[in-house]
């Protein structure tokens, strides 16, 4: 039976309205709903009250929508703004890189939260083979009269957490111990194309020392591409042009990236694989011999040329000093001269000693037990640790899922329980390499197979603009979701979101939206609807969705953000410039608690198949018109993998009909969504990187975090191998074909 609009506007008052049968109650339905409505807390602290229509509208995948609403209305009251900047400023107080004790220590305090709210709680411990700095340096040994010695301190005049002797010396994850002294080759963003130019420009990097600025691509692609090149070793550094003063007022004045500003992170290579470098595939647990491990040295994700980063006061003297040709203008960044490419006369000395060594993550994992289906979980995750204090990057995210936590705690305590089983996850290690989630994640699989859903969010809040990621079945329930939150703008999440993300609308991504990639444009964007983008990699729903086919999301807020992996992201910079009220903190608790209390509670599973065949449609006509492009228009015939994703698509519509009018045992109708994404995993994997099976979704093998659709064809076109691209056709088309069947199986 469809709802119908109800004037009196509290969803409790709703329920009673909508259930009451009788005429006569209506008598008496005004005195309950003003006890209601005044006995009940706001829904609205911290923003404007969502349209009262967006509460009574039906819910996709819910028997009795009232009811539902009425469990939302006291989810959303909850979240506490003032909380959430309690929990920011505890979780930042220190540095706390993973596998220190200041790291455990946020373990910890989020583990009490966990349990304060009445999860099950426990300290999942991993064993990662990861680095430390134990001596980094980069000094200009040519030519004479030019010096640098870098890295400089990071420092700025007012900042009262830069001089803490935790925080760690500028480095990249990842990389190897090594020297190396050689002329210097600027190569723009490291990209393929950028390398490509220069050999064009018959420039050598066989032996030299590559620097390159961040940007356009993940930074352990430019360290790939480099590698590739022959080169002695890579400088990356953060342009002024791209996250700098260009962009606005410079740290503390402003938002943007100061002088002796440093990006750090990881430069391993997790488009091969993420998690820890010796147990691909399988969970690093303690008690794991060391002889079920590959070496180290025989890692394909552990790069083998030394990396550092540096900030753009130490890159300046090198870039200054350049000869060569002037560099293609579009290579200009905005340091105050001309840019050539080299190589030298500059020579730079890399002296780059790590310690690695095998040490401890903590998963924090609160779990609620399901009352009707306990097998089949939903999680929800935000990593934890941080390059140093990692106010926005992730603890804003962290500080969000515990208010979202909070709201859970209390219904709780009021009786309620969820359908499915809740997990809520406090990931370890995802800045050396998604490590946390993924080995908890390879750890789990096979209980993952009913998983109903992943939830992720990474950066909660470095501003007002939200932006969400999704495989295509989850983008319209991301969407709905949005209109039951209110914006601290007015009106809800998404009108507010309406406003900014129109499609065609110009992008102002700053250098931290790669971090989550909540904001990329889709590669099939809806023409009616806000965009919702695709998910790549680069955060922890890698393992969940392109290992496991866990339907998956990823949900963030973002501004200008010029601090990213710097010891200016702390809880000064987050207040002055992010969020000073936690307005949005409050805000991204309702959207990802909601997200995990809605699927944990969905009668029926609230995916969209027919969107995800149309999206894959769109897919296949851009690399249609790619093949034509490069072999001819008879070379191949696309026209099996076509025909399968329109059976995909058309089997969507007609589950989406079953969905909205379902059966009233609707466990094998669940069973059939579910098991239509695992049904787009290939058991080979993509060629030559096995871990990523899914058919649809990969990070890119020269983006690392952008996602590749249809990654098998679109990559064997990147490389012209026709034969290849004949096989990765035939591999997706099986792929659809499973997924088509296995909805069309359901009657």
């Amino acid at each position: 039976m469809a709802l119908q609009r109800n004037p009196v506007q509290h969803p409790l008052c709703y329920l009673t309205y909508f259930r009451g049968g009788s005429l006569m109650r209506l008598f008496s339905l005004a005195l309950l709903c003003s006890v209601v409505l005044f006995s009940f807390p706001s829904a609205s602290v911290g923003g404007h009250p969502p349209d009262p229509s967006a509460v009574t509208q039906p819910i996709f995948g819910f028997r009795d929508s009232a009811a539902e609403a009425a469990i939302e209305s006291r989810f959303l009251a909850v979240p506490d703004p003032k909380l959430a900047e309690q929990h920011l400023r505890t979780l930042t107080q220190a540095p706390h890189m993973a596998g220190t004790p200041e790291d455990k220590a946020t373990a910890d305090y989020v583990a009490q939260k966990f349990r304060a709210a009445g999860l099950d709680t426990e300290i999942v411990e991993y064993k990662v083979w990861m680095n430390y700095p134990a001596e980094i340096s980069v000094d200009i040994t040519a030519p004479a009269g030019v010096e640098m010695h870098g890295p400089t301190r990071e420092h700025v005049e007012g900042d009262l957490y830069d001089d803490d002797p935790r925080v760690v010396m500028p480095f990249s994850g990842m990389s190897p111990s090594g020297d190396a002294e050689a002329e210097v080759v600027y190569a723009n963003y490291g990209t393929a194309e950028d390398f490509e130019k220069l050999e064009k420009l018959k420039i050598d990097v066989r032996g030299k020392i590559v620097l390159v600025r961040y940007g356009q691509n993940f930074r352990g692609v430019k360290v790939f591409l480099a590698q590739q090149h022959g080169a002695a070793g890579v400088i990356l550094y953060s342009d002024p042009f791209d996250d700098g003063w260009r962009r606005g007022d410079k740290y503390p004045a402003g938002p943007w990236r100061p002088d002796t500003g440093v990006q750090r992170g990881s430069v391993g290579y997790m488009f091969e694989f993420p998690g820890d470098p010796t147990t691909p595939g399988f969970a690093s647990l303690p008690s794991l011999p060391d002889s079920k491990r590959i070496s180290p040295s025989q890692s394909a994700q552990m790069p083998k040329i030394p990396v550092t980063p540096l900030s753009y006061h130490d890159a300046s003297p090198i870039l200054h000093h350049l000869e060569g040709p002037v560099s293609p203008r579009e290579w200009q960044g905005a340091l105050p001269f001309t840019y050539h490419v080299g190589p030298g006369p500059v020579r730079v000395k890399m002296h780059l000693k790590q310690d690695y060594r095998f040490r401890t993550l903590w998963d924090v994992i609160g779990r609620v037990p399901g009352s009707e289906f306990p097998q089949e979980w939903v999680v929800a995750g935000n990593h934890r640790d941080a390059w140093v204090y990692g106010a926005v990057d992730p603890n804003s995210g962290t500080a969000a899922m515990l208010e979202a936590v909070h709201g859970i705690g209390e219904l709780l305590k009021s009786g309620w329980k969820p359908k499915r089983t809740m997990i809520f996850a406090s990931w370890d290690g995802e800045e050396e390499g998604l490590m946390g989630s993924t080995e908890w994640a390879e750890q789990h699989e096979s209980e993952l197979g009913s998983a109903a859903a992943y939830f992720n969010m990474d950066v909660g809040d470095s501003g007002p603009r939200f932006g969400a990621s999704a495989v295509p079945s989850l983008k319209q329930f991301v969407r709905d979701v949005t209109k039951a939150v209110s914006s601290p703008k007015g009106g809800t999440v998404y009108e507010a979101w309406q406003k900014v993300d129109q499609p065609g609308a110009p992008s102002t991504q700053s250098p931290g939206d790669a971090v989550g990639e909540a904001r990329r444009t889709p590669a099939a964007p809806s023409v009616s609807d806000v965009p919702v983008g695709d998910l790549g990699s680069g955060s922890d729903y890698t393992a969940f969705q392109q290992h496991l086919g866990v339907p998956s999301t990823d949900i963030s807020s973002t501004g200008p953000y010029g601090v990213y992996h710097s010891v200016f992201d702390n809880f000064a910079w987050f207040k002055k410039f992010a969020d000073p009220d936690f307005v949005y903190e409050q805000q991204m608790a309702r959207v990802f608690g909601l997200e995990a209390l809605r699927m944990a509670d969905a009668d029926v599973l609230p995916y969209d198949y027919e969107e995800y065949g149309k999206e894959v449609a769109v897919y296949l006509g851009a690399a249609r018109k790619r093949v034509e492009s490069k072999f001819g228009a008879r070379v191949l015939d696309m026209g099996l993998a076509t025909a399968a994703a329109k059976r995909f698509q058309e089997a969507g519509g007609k589950m989406l009909m079953k969905q909205k009018n379902p059966p009233r045992d609707v466990a094998r109708l669940n069973q059939a969504l579910r098991s239509a994404e695992r049904a787009l995993l290939m058991p080979e994997g993509l060629p030559r990187r096995p871990w990523f099976r899914h058919a649809i979704y990969a990070p890119g093998e020269y983006t690392g975090y952008a996602a590749v659709v249809i990654p098998g064809v679109n990559e064997a076109l990147d490389k012209g191998d026709v034969e290849r691209v004949r096989q990765q056709l035939a591999v997706l088309t099986a792929a659809l074909e499973r997924a088509a069947k296995v909805l069309e199986g359901y009657r």
